[in-house]
């Protein structure tokens, strides 16, 4: 029976790797569809962002309460998995418990330990499903995340709150069943569980066979639903609890609010300045900005696979919060929705084919890109370091530069920086003019 077990596990985790790692390999290509940028330099700072933006996750400290209970979901996440490492031995190897005698004393405190963070990830998980289906928190309750993002995030937190709940109930029948001295369970006793011990009175009064198939089915759910997790994370908002730590990795150096040059423009200026400069024979024509996920650089493009949809970012921005349309984390989402099209049409084609689609206008609207006040606040108020500014900046080139698309406005500045050398309709030669006046 054991080696059954151990066969049908086996074959259960090979196809979960398999299919976990074929989708890990398209989103890294997705990815690298981006243009290549430089975010290697000066590694202790990057180091030290890891440690402390993804995991301290310090940026969440800016509303305590939440921050902390996010950290027990989040510690919840790593340590209690710590536990699975046993599991997936007991069923490769046909063992049960296999390091309770090597460990001792110890394995029933660590336990003892998971089992009190089983339970804190339980009761957080239901307090984050009331604030976004009960209390219906503004930014949760937002269009951005109408359809399947709103149902993602309650997917995900019912899904702990399940695999928290096998988990206790499979240790409240093993306890059980050893102090019964059924089968293999009496030679590896851990004594009683602190939390799980809660749930033994319901159980009492099972048959010992009832209780081995109760704990035999919690610890197949419990395996098979970490699995099942496993390859869902790639398909939803929470792949950020991997790509966190790359992200902070690579985080942005530069002073907030730094725009990055254009070359090729800067080129121009000074060509008009320093004609002797000027190249004699025409190069290929550069282009400007964005149009499409594949203009962006692959930063961004790590940026929208990382994003969160928490919404800090358009609960910050003064654009969105004074009515207008514009919303950074549709930004993010619009940006890997679109990269995920992109991706599929490669897979399904061997290469891109045109399908009449860009980022710009058929995802990312020209009302949306002109709202934006340049101010910072999204990339301020992202827990992980995303940046919506950059892709927007990137768009708003292109539709200037490469569409001429800007409004009236804005033309007259551009006008009056091109021929005054600043904003204002005034000569340079009589710009201290009004000192006389």
């Amino acid at each position: 029976m054991h080696f059954v077990q151990q066969i049908l596990f086996v074959l259960l985790a090979a196809v979960a790797i398999w299919f976990f790692s074929k989708k890990i390999r398209e989103i890294r290509r997705n990815i690298l569809l981006g243009k290549e940028e430089d975010f290697t330099g000066n590694p202790a700072q990057r180091w030290r962002n890891v440690v402390l933006l993804a995991l301290g996750q310090k940026k969440m400290f800016a509303n305590p309460l939440v921050a902390v209970m996010h950290l027990v979901i989040y510690a919840g996440f790593i340590i209690i998995n710590a536990e699975v490492l046993e599991i997936v031995l007991d069923g490769l190897l046909g063992t049960h418990r296999l390091f309770a005698g090597a460990l001792g004393g110890l394995y029933s405190f660590l336990i003892n330990c998971f089992e009190w963070l089983a339970l804190g990830v339980l009761v957080v998980c239901i307090i984050f499903l009331l604030r976004r289906n009960v209390l219906k928190i503004k930014r949760f309750i937002s269009k951005d995340l109408d359809g399947w993002p709103r149902s993602d995030a309650n997917y995900i937190l019912a899904t702990e709150i399940i695999l928290m709940t096998l988990f206790l109930t499979m240790n409240a029948a093993d306890t059980t069943l050893q102090v019964r001295g059924t089968g293999h369970y009496a030679a590896q006793l851990t004594g009683d569980f602190a939390v799980s011990g809660w749930i033994k009175p319901l159980i009492a009064g099972f048959s010992d066979h009832s209780l081995v198939l109760l704990e035999r089915t919690c610890w197949w759910l419990h395996i098979a639903g970490i699995f099942a997790f496993l390859n869902y994370l790639p398909f939803s908002k929470h792949l950020h609890i991997l790509l966190a730590f790359p992200n902070a990795y690579y985080a942005r150096l530069n002073p907030t609010g730094k725009m990055k040059n254009m070359p090729a423009i800067q080129n121009e200026v000074l060509y008009a300045m320093q004609p002797e400069l000027a190249p004699t024979e025409a190069g290929e024509t550069p282009s400007f900005g964005a149009k499409d996920v594949t203009d962006l650089s692959w930063r961004n493009l790590l940026d929208a696979y990382s994003c969160t949809e928490c919404g800090r970012c358009t609960a910050a921005c003064p654009a969105n919060i004074t009515g207008k349309i514009l919303s950074p984390r549709k930004v993010m989402m619009d940006t890997r929705d679109r990269l995920e099209e992109v991706g599929k049409n490669i897979t399904a084609n061997g290469q891109f084919v045109a399908d009449g689609k860009t980022l710009l206008h058929n995802y990312i609207s020209v009302e949306e890109l002109r709202a934006c006040t340049s101010c910072n606040a999204c990339v301020e108020a992202c827990p992980v370091s995303i940046s919506p500014l950059e892709i927007i900046f990137e768009l708003r080139r292109s539709l200037v530069m490469e569409e001429s698309n800007s409004p009236q406005e804005w033309n007259a500045m551009f006008s009056n920086v091109e021929n005054n050398f600043a904003p204002w309709k005034f000569s340079p030669d009589e710009r201290d003019a009004w000192v006389n006046s």
